[in-house]
């Protein structure tokens, strides 16, 4: 296929995604990949008793799955556009805005926030416990908000941006191509979400999912930080309140996403949560000058929606450039 549609397929796959999302019911990369990490997960507990067993057990699932989710991708794409060239252009704008998470990233904080503002808090503490791992049966109306807070500005990056970056980077690429590139991201975070823990039974079997990601995500999330700093147009005080306070968060990546959003939007993330009944203190993330509120929230969405935007933008003009 002529290269010079790549750029459009980007436009077409970011539509898509912003105007659809996951529709209900349809088939996901996503699933197809949990089946694996699933079905390969109790496979190798159930058969390795080791640490070191599992932990190369591991790395063979996670190179398996990255590296294959990003062939069987091209081999789809390859025999859809030998096909004809309408065919290739769908079968790629659909595979590409699966990676992108943009509206659902807006369809969970609003599903949280919607019997929020009704005024049911037990209700919102329902649907916040099907997006976050901490405990919400005793979280208050602010911890709620929070929450969400922290949910949306961590997840703008592996959702949404660093999707974005490797689309775009595969593009520059055409032997390789937007969608093998982004569904071999989308693999490395559905493991690190689904096995990435640093507690058993996954210590060892998620071991190498957790680090690959953070690695895979390390430049993605450096990038949207400076994006958005930039965008706010107070970038050095943004930056110097995220080099303060993101390190000291465990994750590499995590930290310094979430700290962005804290930083532009004036408000304070971290703080105690409690994952199973057990008290965990996170590192406090930003300054408080501000309360959280609803408002804030759909701040920091449109903030991620703007960064999307720049780097699709930016990306399309780089590729017309080229070609």
């Amino acid at each position: 296929m002529n290269t010079i549609v790549t750029p459009i397929i980007l436009a077409l796959a970011a539509i898509l995604d912003y105007i659809i999302g996951d529709p209900w019911g349809w088939l996901h990369p996503v699933q197809v990949m949990g089946w694996v990490i699933s079905r390969s997960s109790q496979f190798i507990l159930s058969t390795c008793q080791g640490k070191w067993q599992r932990r190369w057990a591991g790395i063979v699932l996670g190179l398996g799955l990255i590296i294959g989710s990003g062939i069987v991708g091209w081999g789809i794409v390859e025999v859809a556009r030998n096909f004809h060239l309408i065919l290739g252009i769908g079968t790629q704008t659909i595979l590409l805005a699966s990676c992108f998470a943009l509206k659902s990233l807006r369809l969970a904080a609003q599903d949280v926030l919607e019997p929020l503002i009704k005024g049911n808090i037990d209700q919102a503490k329902i649907k916040l416990s099907q997006y976050v791992g901490r405990d919400t049966e005793n979280l208050s109306e602010t911890e709620i908000l929070r929450a969400v807070l922290e949910t949306v500005s961590e997840n703008a990056t592996d959702g949404v941006t660093a999707p974005l970056f490797y689309a775009i980077a595969g593009a520059f690429f055409p032997p390789v191509g937007s969608v093998p590139l982004a569904l071999a991201y989308k693999a490395a975070s559905t493991l690190d979400s689904t096995i990435g823990y640093y507690k058993e039974p996954f210590t060892d079997l998620g071991w190498f999912s957790a680090k690959c990601e953070d690695f895979l995500t390390w430049f993605p999330c450096r990038l949207t930080v400076l994006t958005l700093a930039l965008m706010s147009g107070r970038p050095r005080s943004i930056l110097s309140i995220c080099r303060r306070d993101a390190p000291q968060d465990p994750s590499p990546n995590s930290g310094w996403s979430e700290c962005v959003y804290a930083a532009i939007l004036g408000v304070q993330l971290g703080g105690i949560n409690t994952y199973q009944g057990i008290i965990k203190q996170k590192p406090l993330l930003g300054n408080p000058q501000y309360p959280i509120t609803i408002k804030t929230i759909e701040q920091a969405l449109q903030l991620t929606r703007l960064c999307f935007l720049l780097w699709l933008i930016l990306g399309m003009v780089g590729l017309n450039y080229e070609l």
